[in-house]
């Protein structure tokens, strides 16, 4: 186990893995495009406008996972005091601002046609901003503290505290009465989504959450080197290289 949370060995190990999971990315999502924008029929009520759902709804997934892993990384760093725990937590926080903006964007975009405004604060869109504002506050936490283990720990008690907004966020079309349609395709058993539209929803999605992987084991190899820089294994490597 010791061997695994190593940022020596995780470092060689991430760059091994990063090539795969860019190819995986790039196929998944050639393919989650190309059936959802050319494939899957027209929405009988939103007509094509309903495709932005592709990049809308896998953001909007991978805005709340990322979240949570980064809340349960940051419980690891806390009890166990594994580095590597830490620059996990520290390298998704990125990502997971971007994918929530991305969602946010898709989704104003999509409400001006359909709702006739490109904002309402309703309980969904309203904890999902929510959402954007604690990424930043993680990042910007993190930030104002020099020393980066105290930096990680500080950030990993606020990560834990915003957490509680992700049940909010999910169960926010049930909880309240919403302008947010309801879930359709977690709905268990009898999903409310045509399946040549839930074929490619779900490549997208997919498709998003090994790019979540790359990006992350690229942004954790940077910050490894940046803290690992005056041990003797960073050094050796610099060296031998031509």
């Amino acid at each position: 186990m010791h061997k695994y949370a190593s940022p020596k060995f995780f470092y060689s190990l991430a760059g091994q893995l990063i090539p795969w999971t860019a190819a995986v990315t790039a196929v998944l999502l050639l393919a989650g495009l190309y059936l959802g924008l050319f494939v899957a029929p027209a929405d009988y009520q939103q007509g094509e406008s309903y495709r932005i759902m592709f990049i809308h709804v896998p953001a909007a997934w991978m805005s709340m996972f990322i979240y949570v892993l980064m809340a349960g990384a940051g419980a690891v760093a806390l009890v166990w005091n594994i580095k590597l725990a830490e620059i996990f937590a520290s390298s998704c926080a990125p990502i997971g601002a971007s994918f929530t903006f991305l969602a946010l964007a898709t989704g104003s975009l999509w409400g001006k046609p359909m709702w006739g405004a490109w904002w309402v604060w309703d309980a969904r869109l309203t904890s999902e901003l929510i959402l954007f504002f604690l990424y930043i506050g993680y990042m910007a936490l993190q930030a104002s503290i020099d020393d980066p283990r105290r930096a990680a720990r500080a950030a990993a008690i606020l990560a834990l505290v915003g957490v509680v907004n992700i049940p909010v966020i999910h169960f926010s079309v049930e909880w309240w009465n919403t302008l947010h349609q309801p879930a359709s395709v977690s709905k268990v058993g009898t999903p409310s989504i045509h399946p040549s539209m839930i074929a490619p929803l779900l490549l997208m999605a997919f498709a998003f959450t090994f790019y979540f992987v790359a990006v992350a084991l690229l942004r954790m190899r940077n910050e490894i080197l940046e803290r690992e820089r005056h041990t003797g294994w960073v050094a050796d490597m610099l060296e031998s290289k031509p």
